[in-house]
């Protein structure tokens, strides 16, 4: 019998795909459990959905901290009292410096709202419609010290349409990643990635055609 994963989720807002992540484990009875949501922000909204749904939650604030290493510091400390498997970064807003990386390194995701990798940083829907692309996305990846950088797992497309503004850009690939996000968290909580020369591949083809139905 495959051993459970313990999964930490760290958001900074309303944590909207760390509540796909908690309902789809939930409905598809992953072998995981997640064990804390964990915020940087004391007041982040999504900190509320996981306390009703009786998940730990803990706040490492980044203004308590005068350095960016010693917050990560505080913050890995934090996370690992939860002894976690996975630590999957849904909306946290915060460049994590090397170290902390290393420390979980292939077992550290995110999702990034484009398709990589195009537009790294922040504002990508502003400038994806600046730069008139014809497609836009999300990715998730594997988290390395590169910011937006790491291994590819799984991308999501959507259309630009003529008539999108950011707001409903957005919000055309905020539900595409509530697909794509928690399918790459099982993927991972099953052993199903390899990664071999900074590429990514997915061990079971089955999953791999659903998620590709799921998207188009």
């Amino acid at each position: 019998m495959r051993a459970m994963k313990n999964i930490v989720i760290l958001i900074s807002g309303r944590g909207s795909n760390m509540e796909a992540i908690v309902r789809t484990a939930r409905a598809e009875q992953w072998p995981a459990n997640i064990v804390a949501v964990i915020s940087n922000r004391a007041n982040a909204a999504g900190l509320n959905y996981a306390q009703q749904q009786g998940i730990a939650t803990a706040v490492v604030e980044n203004t308590a901290y005068p350095t960016r290493e010693s917050f990560d510091t505080a913050l890995q400390a934090t996370i690992d009292q939860f002894a976690p498997d996975i630590v999957i970064l849904a909306g946290f807003m915060r460049i994590l410096t090397a170290p902390f990386v290393a420390h979980y390194a292939g077992r550290l995701l995110n999702i990034h709202p484009s398709l990589l990798p195009s537009f790294t940083g922040l504002s990508t829907h502003r400038r994806a419609l600046e730069a008139g692309v014809k497609i836009h996305g999300s990715t998730v990846h594997f988290v390395t010290a590169d910011l937006d950088h790491g291994p590819i797992i799984a991308q999501a497309a959507v259309p630009v349409l003529e008539e999108d503004d950011e707001a409903t850009l957005a919000a055309r690939v905020l539900a595409q990643e509530h697909i794509i996000y928690p399918r790459a968290v099982r993927w991972l909580v099953e052993d199903n990635l390899s990664i071999d020369q900074g590429r990514v591949t997915v061990k079971t083809v089955k999953k791999t055609q659903k998620l590709q139905a799921e998207i188009t």
